[in-house]
């Protein structure tokens, strides 16, 4: 990977990251639309670190009480009824989905799940299920009313994200406004529920940076920093946007882009497998 393949990809991360579209497919779509090698689920992973450097600034408020009233709740019994301390608890239980899940399809979400096709059309239809849960969500509850039922039910939610498409985002707000949550909130939860399963992920795939096929430690370091800093301004509009306005107009870009993708694949002009790396010695 080149210098300017790792600008462009950093800065579709960082855009793509919090919007409910799918970093991960936005990531493969461009790499194929430009044919260019396909980054690989390493180079995806520790790019987000980059972004949920990005939620942990944006929030860092809230996520340092978190942090310390959960910690202080361990040992003593006057903060186990702390609504931050509570959600401390809440986040590990439900970050348990996608860590059980992600080491279990590890080799699939490295080849099977990166098949164009696949991307295309869990972009259309789980941009279908944001716009019904957006509609038929009751969009009552708030954060201090999550429950452990609830947190599980948000990790099931966010453990779809393993297929490039879903949108991590868009999963887990998806799941949020089916359980009646407000958008805002539903959001607000879905990005701190990312931080330990993202982090946990990007350090785990450090190792396979510049090793065989996967793109080299300079320009993975640069896509990094870009998707930070994008992100970080795409996490301040989001917040504000969706306390006003509905999610149709990201559904509606999910449903076109799907079809696209689709259409080129069917017709010839995309392989289903565009920009595969090749490793030596296999074919």
């Amino acid at each position: 990977m080149g210098w300017f393949e790792a600008l462009v990809l950093g800065l579709v991360q960082g855009l793509t990251e919090f919007l409910p579209i799918s970093s991960s497919a936005h990531v493969r779509i461009t790499a194929a639309f430009a044919g260019w090698d396909d980054p690989g689920a390493a180079f995806t992973a520790v790019t987000q670190i980059g972004t949920e450097l990005a939620v942990l600034l944006y929030f860092s408020r809230k996520i340092g009480r978190i942090l310390r009233n959960w910690s202080l709740s361990l040992t003593r019994p006057d903060y186990r009824g702390d609504p931050d301390a509570r959600m401390g608890w809440l986040i590990i239980v439900g970050s348990i989905p996608v860590g059980v899940l992600g080491l279990l399809f590890e080799e699939q979400i490295e080849s099977v799940f990166r098949d164009l096709r696949l991307t295309a059309l869990t972009l259309i239809v789980f941009g279908i299920l944001l716009w019904v849960a957006d509609r038929i969500g009751s969009k009552q509850r708030e954060l201090d009313q999550l429950t452990v039922p609830h947190g599980l039910g948000y990790g099931l939610a966010q453990a779809f994200a393993l297929i490039p498409g879903v949108s991590r985002s868009g999963g887990t707000i998806t799941g949020g406004l089916l359980l009646g949550y407000k958008r805002a909130d539903a959001a607000e939860y879905a990005f701190l529920l990312a931080v330990p399963a993202v982090l946990a992920s990007g350090f785990y795939k450090l190792t396979d940076i510049g090793d065989g096929s996967a793109p080299g430690v300079g320009p993975t370091v640069l896509a990094t920093v870009v998707s930070f800093g994008v992100g970080y301004a795409v996490i301040a509009w989001l917040m504000n946007y969706i306390r006003k306005n509905s999610f149709t107009p990201f559904v509606i870009y999910r449903v076109v882009l799907g079809l696209l993708v689709l259409a080129l694949v069917f017709t010839g002009v995309l392989d289903p497998d565009a920009g595969p790396v090749v490793v030596e010695g296999q074919q």
